[in-house]
């Protein structure tokens, strides 16, 4: 029996491109939240697959990753070639308050329990693969970033591991990219809203760690000073640059790595 008032999911026969959708009544939001799902084709029902989370940046939703990032393609293309085993890929909406929720909880609405607790338990209903034992992996992008690492960190014992491309490091950075400005982080102490501070309170059992950055990226200063922080403190972790910038573009091609990361914590 579902734990959740309602929950709408999309018809596979009109669903194209492996995509589902689901509107689920959260808890934790108090109403409605979407996420957007791609699965494998030809699954056996009895299969145990990874879940995968992707987080979106800034302004925009659940559709960001597939309609900007393709990343339903990316993952067909790199499973059919035999790079990855068949993934289970959950994109949820990060609650869309306001520009961007941060994906922390914040006046009065539990947006990290969203993420957490609804957004998982939603997709293992309607998607059995994605099982409760099956490893759960977490990603995304600047804001989204953000969120990947900063959960990950703060839950370390729930993820497999978790790739961020272009992250805010610091929840903090948003302010004035966001129109609610500093009204997003007034609740948290100093600390809060890190992702090293989590990453060094957690340091002895965090998931495996990965993160990007492009070159022609405004938060290029932000990711570096982070690695340096992780190396100082001796936090195991994987770290790259590209050429690229703060762009989808930069996003379509590097989500690629994510997921080739991913696969290799499965072995």
């Amino acid at each position: 029996m579902s734990r959740f008032w309602s929950v709408e999911l999309s018809d596979p026969a009109l669903s194209p491109d492996n995509l589902r959708n689901i509107t689920v009544k959260s808890p934790a939001l108090k109403g409605r939240g979407d996420i957007t799902v791609f699965v494998p084709p030809g699954l056996d029902a009895s299969a145990k697959l990874p879940l995968v989370l992707l987080l979106h940046g800034v302004y925009g939703s659940h559709w960001a990753w597939t309609g900007l990032g393709g990343v339903h393609k990316s993952a067909l293309d790199l499973i059919q070639k035999g790079r990855i085993r068949p993934m289970i890929i959950g994109m949820p909406s990060d609650g869309l308050w306001g520009d961007g929720t941060g994906y922390v909880a914040h006046h009065g609405i539990d947006f990290e329990n969203w993420i957490l607790e609804d957004v998982v338990d939603v997709i293992r209903e309607c998607f059995p693969q994605a099982a409760a034992t099956s490893p759960l992996f977490i990603g995304g992008l600047s804001m989204g970033g953000f969120g990947a690492l900063w959960l990950a960190a703060k839950h370390p014992e729930r993820f497999a591991g978790v790739s961020a491309h272009s992250s805010v490091t610091d929840l903090t950075q948003l302010e004035g990219i966001v129109s609610e400005g500093s009204s997003l982080t007034k609740a948290g102490g100093t600390d809060q809203w890190s992702v090293f501070a989590w990453m060094l309170k957690h340091k002895k059992r965090l998931p495996a760690i990965r993160f990007d950055c492009g070159l022609d990226d405004h938060l290029l200063g932000q990711n570096r000073e982070l690695r340096q922080k992780l190396e100082q403190q001796g936090i195991p972790h994987r770290y790259e640059e590209f050429p690229g910038g703060h762009e989808w573009a930069y996003w379509r091609e590097h989500i690629k790595d994510s997921l080739l990361f991913f696969e290799a914590q499965l072995d």
